[in-house]
């Protein structure tokens, strides 16, 4: 992405009223930031969800100059931006709705391991939740897998010092600009996070930590990572609020049960009680639900020769065939079927011995 371009890019997210979804259908439709600052009014009223107050808002010229210096600022402390539909933007948080337009990075961070976990909680975690944690990751480490958290007290940064500690890249996602870091006390671990890992904002440098910017942080915590682990959880927090967008998401959740009477164990003791997350007590838990496993291959079971599959079955596994192991949810979406129905053709197709279930919800073609 060249200069001009994220310069219209930044002048496009400062126009009051547009957000992520608004800003991708203008884009959808102009191809580019810079087209849509020079298109008609006709051509922008056509976009849906552009009424004539944002209308208006577009017109805004002030916003150029504040793109020019948020730009100088990027220029200025060689930050990284990634735009949604490039190769270097978080490749799960690309299918999610809501994904920022843009997002900045410092640090050394690599998007190409798929393993990717975010581990949140409790800011006032325990004995119990910090040893919890510092196992999980331990026994993890062997797999290499990426530990995102908030960056925040308790819980966030146990985990992040944990795979710091098992030279495992870990990730920040912050709540404001990349001009500070909140809490001040966290400062210390900068340097080392940059070292292998690094932070991840789509606020600006004008961006202080206000409450809601933790709630939209927190969907980038969910949506970039293959799994959410609740480590400890009152009934309230921001910690289930990422679990309920991880959900959303389509993503796997585990929550860390605990004693019923403990306070920091009600949060997690309702997710698994919902049913909104799996229980996890140790990292075979998490290991077996995710397919990681490598090291034990999937029993074999004897495909039947010759065998008849129905058109819908057939449809299923040409795609299973060109595709590899796939989510229930996407067989359903790319083949057209109601989950309801596909559910069925999958039953069948695995009594006909032509695909076979895996942990995490995938299938395979035999």
């Amino acid at each position: 992405m060249n200069d001009q371009e994220l310069f219209y890019l930044l002048a496009l997210l400062k126009i009051d009223g547009v957000g992520d979804i608004i800003g991708k259908k203008l884009l959808s439709s102009f191809g580019d930031a810079s087209s849509i600052f020079a298109a008609k009014n006709s051509q922008l009223a056509a976009i849906d969800g552009i009424g004539a107050v944002l209308l208006k808002n577009l017109k805004d010229k002030t916003v150029l100059e504040k793109a020019e210096k948020e730009l100088l600022f990027i220029k200025n402390n060689k930050i990284d931006v990634s735009f949604f539909q490039d190769e270097s933007y978080p490749d799960r948080l690309k299918h999610c709705i809501d994904a920022p337009i843009l997002i900045f990075t410092a640090g050394n961070i690599d998007f190409k391991n798929r393993r990717i976990i975010s581990i949140v909680g409790t800011r006032q975690i325990t004995s119990y939740g910090t040893e919890f944690c510092r196992k999980l990751i331990e026994d993890l480490a062997p797999l290499d897998p990426v530990i995102v958290s908030g960056f925040a007290y308790g819980v966030d940064i146990v985990a992040h010092q944990a795979a710091m500690d098992y030279n495992l890249q870990t990730i920040g996602v912050l709540a404001h600009g990349l001009n500070q870091i909140y809490p001040k006390s966290h400062k210390k671990y900068m340097s080392r996070m940059e070292e292998n890992g690094g932070f991840i904002t789509e606020f600006w440098s004008d961006s202080n930590p206000d409450k809601e910017k933790f709630v939209r942080r927190n969907r980038i915590v969910a949506g970039m990572t293959e799994a959410t682990i609740v480590i400890e959880s009152a009934d309230r927090g921001g910690s289930l609020i990422t679990a309920n967008m991880a959900n959303e998401y389509n993503r796997d959740v585990f929550a860390v049960p605990g004693r019923v009477t403990d306070k920091y164990s009600q949060g997690c003791n309702s997710l698994i009680k919902t049913q909104k997350a799996n229980v996890l007590t140790n990292a075979a838990d998490l290991i077996y639900m995710l397919n990681w496993d490598i090291k034990e291959k999937p029993k074999t079971i004897q495909k039947q020769l010759f065998v008849e599959l129905e058109p819908e079955e057939q449809k299923v596994y040409d795609f299973l065939q060109l595709n590899g192991k796939e989510l229930l949810d996407s067989i359903a979406i790319q083949c057209d079927f109601p989950i309801f129905k596909m559910s069925s053709i999958l039953i069948n197709m695995e009594l006909k011995g032509v695909i076979r279930p895996l942990p995490g919800k995938l299938f395979e073609v035999i």
